[in-house]
């Protein structure tokens, strides 16, 4: 029986020592890299009858979070037309598109770098340029809840109607996430633009949006988004004011 256990011993304490190398190994492994999350969505709306309308839309966003640092981009289009009585008319066609760069400083406090580029058909806006570099903060900053404020100067390129501009503005915005379970979520943002010198030129864009999972894997997903675009001085003969509530299907990969 000594001998026995003279032979076993060494080799429980060579498998004990493995065993522990690897678990020290494994403890010792640096972090996944954090991913893109990205999603993509589509809508279409349709009517019959009196008259025949249809509503496109097509968004998709991306971000990712590492180290100190949080970049996100973000683009939608939507286009829509409606007959009635022979006579057909287009009452939606705009495309966006956004990027913005944050650079925590503490982990409430951040710096960020904003552009932002739209086209608006039936608004006449062939095109405006917004660029706003600024200060952050989080005020919540939970796994399931966020909410940050964020001020700084900004400059306007645009084309209203036949009408060329540039101006600086001043940037306030808000942003606000909450995750109401582990399958649905809400969301909302705001950004007032007004010209510095010209407080009664100014410009705001808000957005409030719920989203619930359809399948396990949380790919799928029904979202529903209400957009709101104010203009205090459209180009001519336009309205100030352009909202959309759109329904979609999300892919999330």
């Amino acid at each position: 029986m000594n001998r026995h256990l003279r032979l076993i011993t060494p080799v429980l304490l060579f498998a004990a020592g493995a065993v522990s190398l690897r678990a020290q190994v494994a403890t010792n492994a640096p972090p996944p890299k954090p991913k893109w999350e990205s999603s993509a969505a589509a809508g279409v709306t349709l009517t019959r009858g009196n008259s025949s309308t249809l509503l496109a839309t097509l968004s998709g966003k991306t971000g990712r979070k590492w180290d100190d640092n949080e970049l996100s981009f973000g683009a939608d289009a939507a286009y829509g037309e409606s007959k009635m009585n022979g006579v057909t008319s287009r009452n939606a066609d705009s495309v966006r598109g956004s990027a913005q760069y944050n650079r925590l400083f503490t982990e409430r406090l951040y710096g960020y770098g904003r552009v932002e580029g739209l086209h608006d058909e039936i608004a006449d806006i062939k095109y405006r340029v917004t660029l706003a570099p600024g200060l952050g903060y989080y005020f919540i900053k939970e796994t399931n809840t966020d909410l940050s404020a964020e001020v700084g100067p900004g400059y306007v390129i645009e084309e209203l109607g036949d009408t060329r501009d540039s101006y600086a503005s001043l940037r306030v915005g808000e942003k606000f996430h909450r995750e109401l379970s582990d399958r649905a979520r809400i969301w909302e943002t705001a950004e007032w633009l007004p010209e510095v010198d010209k407080f009664n030129n100014y410009i705001v864009n808000a957005e409030a949006g719920i989203e619930a999972d359809l399948t396990a894997d949380k790919r799928l997903a029904l979202r529903a988004v209400l957009q709101d675009t104010y203009n205090n001085e459209p180009a001519a003969g336009r309205q100030k004011n352009d909202a959309k509530l759109i329904t979609a299907i999300a892919y999330k990969f």
